[in-house]
């Protein structure tokens, strides 16, 4: 709960530290913050060309392809992103630790609310593409800022684990790079989990983005509201909790050691 107030407590000198991330995150670069929108919307066309174009790949329950994979590919941006540049945030963010008294607990956080900004143009965009194929806004969009914050709380609660191991464990990144390489292709972004056999389906379901990506969906395409999915509700928040507490327990242990190691 202490950590939950120093970010209540902070959130002005949060929301500064975030803004000059993003902008110095490509700064040197000739075209700067556009190769933040470049690369994942390249990804987007590329493999919609490769699966609608190339493979034909039929809509999805009568809705174009384009839509239902967008809906899932564009959450799955945010939570890569925010998790592999949230992971770093201690190193990152060395200076801080060793030289100026500062709630080094914050830092996973500015870095992932950096991420959030790029979130937002990419809602921008999707918003876009239905518009392009005749769907229109409507109230239950709405909740897609109640699934934007469950992604948010889920990066968080992930990057403090592995942001928290990582000044002494590097290797840890590159576990986290492979998790995101092989979770894209097992979270059901590109394929309708109705593909798999029922009895398996539970076990996809595990994968807390499955909650979200579906999340997404449950919000453009299908119009259900997040609480009649109430047992995927309780168990998404449920393992945030314990995250939370796993990654609050590894900062009080190994937080008096930062500086010795940065």
């Amino acid at each position: 709960m202490q950590l939950l107030k120093d970010f209540w407590r902070n959130r002005g000198l949060i929301w500064g530290f975030a803004k000059n991330d993003f902008r110095t995150r490509f700064s040197g670069s000739l075209f700067g913050i556009t190769w933040a929108f470049v690369q994942p919307v390249m990804t987007i066309l590329t493999l919609w060309f490769v699966f609608q174009i190339g493979f034909r790949t039929p809509a999805v329950h009568d809705v174009p392809f384009i839509l239902w994979f967008a809906a899932g590919m564009i959450p799955w941006f945010f939570f890569s992103d925010g998790w592999s540049s949230a992971g770093n945030a201690f190193s990152d963010y060395s200076y801080l630790i060793k030289k100026v008294v500062f709630k080094v607990s914050m830092l996973p956080l500015i870095k992932i609310i950096s991420s959030v900004f790029i979130h937002v143009v990419f809602i921008a965009f999707l918003f876009l593409i239905y518009g392009a194929y005749g769907y229109y806004p409507e109230l239950i969009w709405i909740q897609l800022l109640y699934y934007s914050f469950c992604m948010g709380i889920l990066v968080l609660t992930l990057a403090f684990i592995t942001s928290t191991i990582a000044p002494f464990f590097k290797d840890i990144n590159n576990i986290v790079a492979i998790v995101l390489q092989f979770g894209m292709w097992l979270t059901p972004i590109m394929w309708p989990y109705t593909m798999v056999a029922d009895k398996y389906q539970k076990f996809f379901k595990l994968n807390p983005m499955y909650y979200i990506v579906e999340g997404y969906r449950d919000t453009l395409i299908n119009h259900v509201w997040f609480w009649n999915r109430f047992n995927q509700t309780t168990y998404f928040w449920l393992l945030c909790f314990v995250l939370l507490v796993i990654g609050a327990l590894l900062y009080k242990k190994l937080k008096p050691h930062f500086a010795d190691v940065l």
